[in-house]
């Protein structure tokens, strides 16, 4: 019975580490818009150091023109631009402690998707205290991959306001706080694989015990 409960011990650590790894990626939300539309973005970055996150750098792909962003007590931001005035990154840098180990953040910002756009890569670097950087800028299912936002195509019936702000993009900001319980759906699946491999592990360990 001893090493059954260390083994179920080491069992319940590593489902718990492997939670801890598979949400402190750095993400983009919404994760669809559509072409053409105004999106409000929101870079949600945890700290998965024992040292606080001090910066946080996000590339503005092509896809996307930012304009807007919205104030964040604790932080400053600076722009970097090309030579016909697009924004192509921004710096946010802690005034403060920053993010703890205990901590996320969330940056927002407003731009315009692209009419042509199929989908929205979003490089970010992650700076802690101690001065260590982690590139968030790999493929999909890499250990540090970056963001990726889907763009679905323009509705053809999409209706403008007088501003010629077009209006294509509201679904996907309903869709917002779905789309965040729909990223999590991997994790959940596979605690569950997990729950059920310990469970396992238990029948086999007190069929032996016997």
């Amino acid at each position: 019975m001893k090493k059954f409960f260390s083994a179920l011990s080491l069992c319940f650590m590593a489902m718990l580490l492997f939670a801890g790894i598979a949400s402190a990626h750095v993400v983009v939300y919404p994760q669809q818009t559509t072409q053409g539309s105004y999106e409000k973005f929101t870079v949600r970055v945890p700290t998965e150091k024992e040292v606080p996150t001090v910066k946080v750098e996000i590339k503005v792909p092509a896809e996307v023109a930012v304009s807007r962003f919205e104030p964040m007590a604790g932080w400053k931001y600076e722009l970097t631009k090309d030579g016909t005035g697009k924004i192509t990154s921004v710096v946010w840098t802690a005034t403060g402690e920053g993010l703890s180990s205990t901590e996320f953040g969330e940056f927002n910002m407003q731009g315009k998707i692209g009419d042509q756009a199929a989908s929205i890569s979003w490089k970010a670097y992650q700076t802690y205290k101690d001065g260590s950087v982690v590139e968030w800028v790999g493929a999909a299912g890499s250990d540090k991959p970056a963001s990726v936002t889907t763009v679905n195509p323009k509705p053809a019936a999409a209706k403008t306001d007088s501003d010629g702000h077009d209006h294509g993009g509201s679904a996907t900001a309903a869709a917002h706080d779905q789309e965040t319980g729909n990223s999590k759906l991997p994790l959940y699946l596979s605690i569950a694989a997990l729950v059920l491999g310990v469970l396992s592990l238990f029948t086999s360990l007190l069929k032996k015990a016997k």
